[in-house]
């Protein structure tokens, strides 16, 4: 399946599980993206009928509930619906770690390009006095963003082109200029990575994306190569990153009932007592990064006591994100 189809497709779905009416064709072409045409011309209308029955089919075989129906009958047009009855998942708790596996993917949907168009979607049927249902939406509004390469390097490696980037490494002061034909971009370890094979080296590379200078330009055509059949991102990035010392202390004061994760890593922990309710733990650490982007998530209900280069990352973290809230127009 394309990626324009697989847009498409997603959005269908995001405008149909956010209102509960039956929504005709019609309506659907004037909000869904990649429906657009003229209804006047009959060379249009009949590409769009037949790209929305392929859809509509293609929803069906992925087990997605698609209703039709009427909402009353002085209706002439049949309408579309997905049925939230059988769609909706049972409610899923999670683990810490899970958690913030889902905030990653909260940061992939950000930059996937799908949300912009969904919400257009959705404004076009509010328009239209279209009830909607908030509940349903799929909308996620991350205030974290990842690092300016990303975007490119994700339609680099989704559409098999090469790239050429210049990159500071960290035992260099010079950045240089690497060709390379990316596989995958991966999180690890709190920071993203982009592994493919260096077509100036001939062999096997992985890149931090904040090290990458400037914009990522393209450098050959799409579908110029195939990634290995057995690919493990993580793999790659982990042995080229090694092995991480867990060296550091640090001394947290947290709020009772706050941070099972962090606690879960306490090598001690004394409750709080009398002015000071908050309890004092000492975690052991590997990287002050990593653990500077995790304890910022807590915002006030945690707070390093030691050492002063953590405390220094997380205050840091924290005007970089009220810099990037200041900067969102109102």
């Amino acid at each position: 399946m394309s990626r324009i189809r697989t847009e498409r497709l997603v959005n269908l779905v995001i405008c149909l599980l956010s209102t509960r009416r039956f929504l005709t064709a019609a309506q659907i072409a004037a909000t869904v993206p990649g429906y657009e045409h003229d209804p006047e011309d009959p060379k249009e209308h009949e590409a769009f009928q037949r790209k929305f029955e392929r859809d509509k089919a293609e929803l069906r075989e992925l087990g997605v509930p698609l209703e039709t129906g009427t909402e009353s009958v002085f209706d002439a047009e049949p309408g579309y619906r997905i049925a939230h009855r059988d769609y909706a998942l049972p409610d899923i708790p999670l683990e810490p770690d899970e958690a913030a596996a889902v905030g990653i993917a909260g940061r992939l949907w950000q930059h996937h390009g799908l949300a912009a168009a969904a919400s257009s979607g959705l404004a076009k049927l509010r328009a239209a006095g279209i009830d909607m249902d908030p509940q349903a939406t799929l909308g996620v509004e991350p205030v974290v963003t990842v690092d300016p390469a990303f975007a490119p390097l994700t339609t680099a490696a989704r559409e098999r082109r090469a790239v050429a980037f210049d990159y500071r490494a960290p035992e260099g002061d010079e950045p240089a200029t690497r060709k390379l034909q990316p596989w995958g971009v991966v999180c690890w370890r709190g920071r993203w990575y982009v592994v493919g094979h260096d077509l100036d080296r001939g062999a096997v590379r992985c890149f931090r994306l904040s090290r990458i200078l400037g914009k990522v330009r393209p450098a050959g055509r799409p579908g110029a190569f195939t990634p290995p059949a057995d690919l493990d991102l993580i793999s790659h990035v982990s042995r080229f990153s090694g092995p991480v010392e867990w060296t550091g202390r640090a001394t947290l004061l947290i709020t009772p009932g706050v941070g099972a994760g962090l606690r879960r890593w306490a090598r001690v922990v004394e409750p709080g007592q009398g002015d000071n309710p908050k309890d004092k733990i000492t975690i052991r650490y590997g990287d002050t990064e990593r653990l500077a982007g995790t304890l910022v998530r807590y915002g006030p209900e945690v707070q390093v006591l030691d050492p002063p280069e953590l405390r220094d990352a997380v205050i840091q973290r924290l005007k970089e994100i009220v810099s990037r809230t200041e900067e969102v127009p109102a």
